[in-house]
């Protein structure tokens, strides 16, 4: 009963654009350990952040999670769920808001996310993370955003490294032509490749760990593998996990507490984080 009703609020929530989330998080989600709400990166009204970190935190790894959405939909507050799941394992997180299509096409809300990535590298000692141990991490459209922001070096200033990238479900090898739901989103663009994460693995790229659902039908798993695969050949340590009988949705709903049975999305991630090295130079 739980997975069918978790299951059926993701869906409508992620693909819809009418978000029952923040009721999944007033029924799911008690405590907020939220460090800092409605922070300015930008100067645009969308160019806003809550910072969520344990309390007397010093030194901390931190994550900057970009949300999903096709680039489309989606508020920074209905991921509560996932800031407070990490915060509570001894990790700040931080979580933006980008502007989105029809509003902006590709690539101002990678750039977008730059700018809070920059923003956290100046600003995140002060909330008690360690500004050598920022990892970039996301779903689905966020996850595409993230893996950019750590391997396309051209959108962080030098000093602004990530020190790992965690991606949940993302589009990191689609051609956005392809498709009805995004050719808009990317029009102008010339070259695909420039909105592909792939296009731009190195052996200089940050560790990574890639997860995916083998049932995910919306983003094919072929993305993660694809990429993992290429970053491994690089000689980057990379690792992909994929979870069996779970979806696109699913893999994130699985950060609420109670569902952590859907995938163990929550725990690997929360591996991953405090395993990456700091990140020592540019």
């Amino acid at each position: 009963m739980i997975r069918r009703l978790a299951i059926a609020l993701g869906l409508t929530s992620l693909l819809q654009g009418c978000s029952p989330l923040a009721t999944m998080n007033a029924v799911f989600v008690r405590d907020d350990p939220a460090a800092g709400r409605d922070i300015a990166y930008g100067p645009e009204p969308r160019q806003r952040l809550d910072i969520y970190a344990p309390p007397g935190a010093t030194d901390r790894p931190v994550v900057v999670f970009l949300y999903g959405g096709s680039w489309q939909s989606g508020e920074r507050r209905d991921y509560r769920f996932v800031g407070t799941r990490l915060a509570e394992a001894g990790i700040v997180v931080v979580i933006p808001d980008y502007r989105l299509y029809p509003q902006v096409r590709f690539p101002v809300f990678v750039e977008d996310a730059a700018a809070a990535v920059t923003w956290t590298a100046r600003n995140i000692a002060r909330f008690g993370g360690d500004p050598r141990r920022i990892v970039v991490a996301g779903h689905s459209a966020g996850a595409q955003i993230a893996a950019l922001l750590a391997l396309d070096r051209r959108y962080l200033p030098a000093d602004v490294r990530p020190a790992g990238l965690v991606g949940i479900a993302g589009p990191y090898a689609f051609d956005p032509f392809e498709y009805d739901g995004t050719r808009a989103v990317f029009a102008g663009l010339q070259n695909p490749d420039a909105a592909r994460p792939i296009a731009f693995a190195t052996a200089g790229a940050p560790p990574t760990l890639l997860l995916h659902g083998r049932d995910d039908t919306l983003v094919l798993p072929r993305n993660s593998e694809m990429l993992a695969a290429r970053l491994a050949a690089l000689g980057v340590p990379a690792a992909y996990h994929d979870y069996g009988n779970i979806g696109h949705v699913g893999i994130l709903l699985a950060f609420y507490p109670g569902l952590s049975w859907l995938a163990p999305t929550a725990a690997d991630t929360i591996g991953a984080v405090n395993g990456f090295p700091p990140r020592l130079g540019p």
